[in-house]
């Protein structure tokens, strides 16, 4: 599985509460969940159309805060096909895959900018920054997580197993 796309740069320890902020949370609609996608850092964030297939980057220990699974509902249904960051906080990594929202973690992105345009192959652990022209490599998701992703989360995945397509 390949995803290109633009990249949208936040920074280190965004937290659940800056992802999808709390007063937004009175609805489990994915798609109005998606409209405050990171609402209180970038205003309208969640409604840009330029969202739809992009790439989130961000540094340390993204999606640290609370375990609400909100958090990557919001991003996903906003449009964002993967998450970049150095680290993830441990829940929001399994509430993600959970959910078949890819995340990537990628140590060196320094030189990856706003609007930048890279392409993320899961299966090769690649990163490719086209401005750069700097190949990034990362350890890739085991098969089985790949598959969950692949079947757009965990439930999808189950229901494959017991009552595989035909």
């Amino acid at each position: 599985m390949k995803i290109k796309g633009k990249v949208f740069v936040f920074g280190d320890h965004v937290n659940t509460d800056e992802i999808i902020p709390a007063r937004f949370l009175n609805t489990g609609d994915p798609v109005e969940l998606a409209g405050y996608c990171m609402e209180d850092t970038r205003p309208g964030f969640g409604q840009r159309a330029d969202i739809v297939g992009s790439i989130l980057l961000a540094g340390e220990n993204f999606g640290c805060g609370s375990s609400r699974e909100h958090a990557p509902i919001a991003i996903k249904a906003a449009g964002i096909a993967c998450v970049m960051a150095r680290s993830f906080a441990r829940i929001f990594l399994r509430n993600s895959i959970n959910i078949g929202l890819p995340l990537v973690e990628l140590p060196g992105t320094h030189d990856i900018l706003e609007n930048d345009e890279v392409e993320v192959d899961f299966q090769q652990g690649t990163v490719v920054h086209f401005h750069s022209r700097t190949t990034y490599r990362f350890q890739p998701y085991p098969s089985f997580m790949q598959d969950i992703i692949r079947h757009n989360g965990w439930l999808n995945y189950a229901k494959n197993l017991v009552y595989p397509a035909a």
